[in-house]
């Protein structure tokens, strides 16, 4: 009697994302299920309980922060990795307070990802850079950190930082700036 393969969920607005992991994980033996937002990731969560998902920090209109809880209250032995392209401090801190077991900057691979659904724990031998970050990084975290405050609210955090909202909007378009 074989053992059935674990059951993970990738929820990704990136098509092409979803599509190269999906053939990844199916070949490493796990069961794949794939959803692009908030409401088609609960239903597949409800219908199958995962072992372990991916969710993406920002979906296409949804908060990959905001899904986590729900997603653990309808799978709640289901190991979470957030993914995400706008990494931040504040966002990393927050995913892993609501309950994510780790947070990687993309671009991540399978075995990446896999790796990161193993570690428990912290590092204490992890790498400390030898530099400061740059201003232009510090305030990249710093409008993170804001926007988090104000639960994602672009208007509220522009005017907590004293800026107008369509320079905040583009400052956010951007993709944050390497340390």
């Amino acid at each position: 009697m074989s053992e059935s393969p674990e059951r993970l969920l990738i929820i990704d607005d990136d098509e092409m994302f979803c599509h190269v992991m999906e053939r990844a994980m199916s070949r490493r033996g796990y069961e794949v299920l794939v959803a692009h937002d908030a409401e088609e990731s609960l239903a597949k969560a409800r219908q199958a309980p995962p072992a372990l998902a991916t969710l993406d920090l920002k979906l296409e209109h949804d908060s990959g922060l905001k899904l986590l809880p729900e997603l653990l209250e309808v799978a709640p032995a289901c190991r979470v990795v957030v993914l995400t392209g706008y990494s931040s401090i504040a966002t990393a801190v927050e995913a892993i307070k609501l309950g994510a077991v780790n947070y990687l900057c993309k671009p991540a691979d399978a075995d990446e990802i896999l790796a990161a659904f193993d570690k428990q724990g912290g590092d204490p031998d992890a790498e400390l850079a030898d530099n400061p970050p740059s201003i232009n990084r510090v305030t990249w975290e710093h409008i993170q950190k804001v926007l988090q405050e104000h639960d994602g609210n672009i208007s509220a955090t522009a005017r907590a930082l004293g800026m107008h909202r369509r320079t905040l909007q583009r400052k956010l378009q951007k993709r944050p700036v390497r340390r």
